[in-house]
């Protein structure tokens, strides 16, 4: 063992005594259950396109009770849950100190999950707020809000004590995820029943992608930016660049809510702006993607047996593509034959579940096995079956609804009555309810894997 490599595990052995494992376990344990329900929801819906009648004609289990259940619960449930894990597990880590109020955090983590699990319920039961990803019951948001502002005081305050004063990346992104969703929620418990008319829309198309573009992105620059280094074992390839995409994400994502709404009567100004700050976006695209494969320089050679770092990796080729396509059907030529069409439905796919939440879901495999006692991983055979099937289940469902987007746009536009265009496009949804259950397989392999591992590692 070099003097290098001694020195990296004496700090890692001494962070170990700022974490709480418990806690970290605890959060990561019920992020995984929300990531086999809420997807697998997913799958219920789209087989529902071909066969209205599945499941039955109890209310419950119509399109417009389980579509926002998918939808919440894969943000809040699934990507949420196992952020905040992991913040636990990132924050002392990068700043020498341990989780400020940390005794908070076991009760916050009931608090939290009940919240989940109420919401489920009621949006069950058919209370729904009309704001597609602001669905939420209001005393659901309410409590949201209090708990990440909750979150934001522990994190902001142990930043403050931090032993080292220069901020690692991940902890600018993860400050301004926090602050920014504060402020967010606010529009949302406002929003739907206070903003009348054309205004209304504008504002929710302001929502929605500040929770795709505030909360979800700089959350998912925090465990990339942490975990792609830690996992390759090679420092980060350009803080300057780190800092040019988080400026240029803060400066410009915050215009781009209206570029779906620009055959509207909303004001071709704002429109304008959006489509600018749309395409101003690759901007830190690049940035963010020049980092990640930048910093697998010299370590491409041990990527077929690193897990965590395939996760990565995948989860940036989505990103790539799926902003691709959110530049594109910003333009107002190219949104006459994507609008509310399943191109669309394509674009959030890549970017939510095969960007985001695969960075999770690697950041989880990272963590896991370390949290059990340094247990090796149980399976990677089983294991690597579960990549290959996210990953395979997730690109194929990002091809099969940008065609089948593509088609029924343009039969649209060539007058073709919508009926018609809807039994064109049938075939495509079989193989895009194939695709979900190819990532709910996927997911169920890995989380079994994880917890074998942790079983065999409390032996």
């Amino acid at each position: 063992m070099t003097s290098t490599e001694a020195a990296l595990r004496e700090a890692s052995s001494r962070n170990d005594e700022l974490i709480d494992a418990e806690l970290i376990r605890k959060w990561l344990a019920c992020g995984l259950g929300w990531l086999l329900l809420f997807p697998t929801i997913g799958a219920f819906i789209s087989t529902k396109f071909n066969y209205p009648t599945f499941l039955g004609d109890l209310p419950w289990f119509t399109f417009g009770r389980l579509r926002p259940m998918h939808v919440n619960g894969v943000i809040w449930g699934a990507f949420s849950t196992l952020f905040i894990g992991l913040c636990y597990y990132i924050v002392p880590r990068l700043t020498g100190v341990r989780i400020w109020g940390e005794r908070w955090s076991h009760g916050l983590l009931w608090v939290w999950n009940l919240n989940l699990a109420a919401a489920v319920v009621l949006l069950a039961l058919g209370w729904n707020r009309g704001w597609e990803a602001g669905e939420f019951p209001l005393i659901n948001v309410v409590v949201t809000f209090l708990a990440i502002v909750l979150l934001t005081v522990q994190f902001l305050m142990t930043i403050k004590q931090r032993r080292e004063r220069p901020l690692y990346v991940s902890l600018w992104y993860l400050i301004a995820a926090f602050i920014w969703t504060d402020v967010n929620l606010i529009l949302l418990m406002l929003g739907p029943y206070h903003i009348p008319g054309i205004n209304n829309a504008a504002w929710h198309g302001l929502f929605i992608h500040y929770v795709v573009g505030l909360w979800i992105t700089p959350a998912g620059y925090v465990l990339i930016y942490y975990f792609l280094p830690a996992s390759v074992k090679n420092p980060i390839y350009s803080h300057r660049l780190s800092l040019i995409g988080f400026w240029s994400l803060a400066f410009f994502y915050p215009f781009v809510g209206i570029h779906h709404y620009l055959y509207s009567p909303i004001a071709d100004w704002a429109e304008t702006i959006a489509i600018v700050s749309s395409m101003m976006l690759i901007i830190p695209v690049w940035t963010v993607l020049q980092n990640f494969f930048g910093t697998m320089i010299g370590r491409w050679q041990e990527f077929s047996r690193n897990l965590p770092a395939k996760f990565l990796i995948v989860g940036s080729l989505m990103y790539l593509v799926g902003c691709f396509q959110g530049s594109l059907e910003a333009l107002r030529s190219l949104q006459q034959p994507t609008h509310f069409t399943d191109f669309v439905i394509s674009h959030s796919h890549l970017t939510v579940f095969g960007t985001f939440v695969v960075w999770a879901i690697a950041g989880t495999m990272y963590v896991w096995p370390r949290l059990a006692n340094d247990a090796p991983l149980w399976s990677f055979r089983v294991a690597n079956w579960g990549f290959w099937l996210v990953t395979l289940g997730i690109s194929a469902m990002g091809l099969v609804l940008t065609a089948q987007g593509l088609q029924q746009g343009f039969m649209l536009m060539a007058g073709t009555e919508w009926v018609h265009s809807v039994n064109a496009i049938r075939p495509y949804w079989w193989v895009r309810t194939l695709t979900g259950i190819s990532m709910d397989v996927g997911m169920s392999l890995l989380v079994y894997t994880l917890m074998k591992t942790s079983l065999a590692g409390a032996r």
